[in-house]
């Protein structure tokens, strides 16, 4: 006779798939289900639209004639040095959006379900942050077309300015990483938008986005001057060909395109690397 030994099941957990291409393919569905979701909530975007707008209006029009460029007291020399720093701004803004979504995903349990997939673990905050990107640069479109009505104008041509474009989708990118972060290491989303937010008043204003950093305070000249945002925001001066582009001595501002480049990959290499290791033990 023989003996019948039932053996018990046993689950396993779905394997991750590696792979470069597998991982830009995990990572491209991710986004595009995000930009979906976007579209389905379209008062996302439109709000997202309206504070650059009425910064780039209550700037030109409260600030411009009030702050000297270059010695000058012109409003159409400020307003054209204005809209770098807007720019600049509105992306690295969007870091608060990217890390409250992300906590959102987490508080809903929508991580775990993406956890319980066989795809690739960075993709779902790479997707996430492409997706942001996406509406960054749609948002970037209409603020500088606003810009244009309320006077800004470039001078270099259309390569230097597709340039500077790009300059600040990589500044975006490589913010949204650390709003990522940030997203998960909160509980709410309403702690990841307020911890999104506290960070970026003091990185936007201490440089060179609003006022010429060679006004500041001696000891406050070289934080601005070495400060990520300020180099992105140079190089988009000099690539635009706006006024405003001083050379306080300090590298990133002789050297802004190469400074800004250097400071983004940067903040990609580290950001992304701590948020998925955040992500991966989060959801262990």
């Amino acid at each position: 006779m023989s003996a019948v030994t039932d053996t018990p099941s046993v689950t396993l957990a779905p394997v991750a798939r590696g792979g470069l291409v597998q991982s830009a393919r995990d990572s491209l569905v991710v986004a595009k289900r995000n930009l979906l979701r976007m579209m389905r909530i379209p008062e996302v975007v439109i709000f997202g639209l309206v504070q650059p707008i009425m910064f780039v209006v209550l700037f030109s029009y409260v600030f411009g004639g009030s702050v000297a460029v270059g010695g000058s007291l012109s409003a159409s020399d400020y307003r054209n040095f204005l809209m770098a720093g807007i720019f600049a701004q509105t992306v690295t803004f969007a870091t608060a959006g990217a890390g409250a979504g992300i906590a959102d995903d987490m508080h809903k349990g929508l991580i775990d379900r993406f956890r319980s997939l066989p795809m690739s673990r960075g993709a779902v905050l790479t997707g996430r942050t492409l997706a942001d990107s996406v509406q960054t640069a749609l948002t970037l479109v209409v603020l500088a077309v606003v810009g244009v009505l309320v006077g800004w104008r470039i001078h270099n041509g259309v390569p230097k300015m597709l340039g500077a474009f790009g300059l600040l989708l990589l500044l975006g990118y490589s913010f949204s990483w650390i709003g990522a972060l940030i997203g998960l290491s909160v509980r709410t989303p309403e702690a990841a938008t307020s911890g999104g937010l506290i960070w970026l008043f003091p990185v936007t204003f201490i440089s060179n986005a609003f006022v010429d950093s060679s006004n500041m305070p001696g000891w406050l000249q070289p934080i601005a001057d070495w400060n990520p945002f300020s180099a992105t925001v140079q190089a988009c001066r000099v690539l635009f060909g706006n006024p405003g582009v001083s050379d306080s001595g300090a590298w990133p501002m002789q050297h802004p395109v190469w400074a800004s480049l250097i400071w983004s990959v940067v903040i990609i290499a580290a950001f992304r690397t701590w948020a998925v290791h955040k992500y991966r033990s989060a959801t262990a």
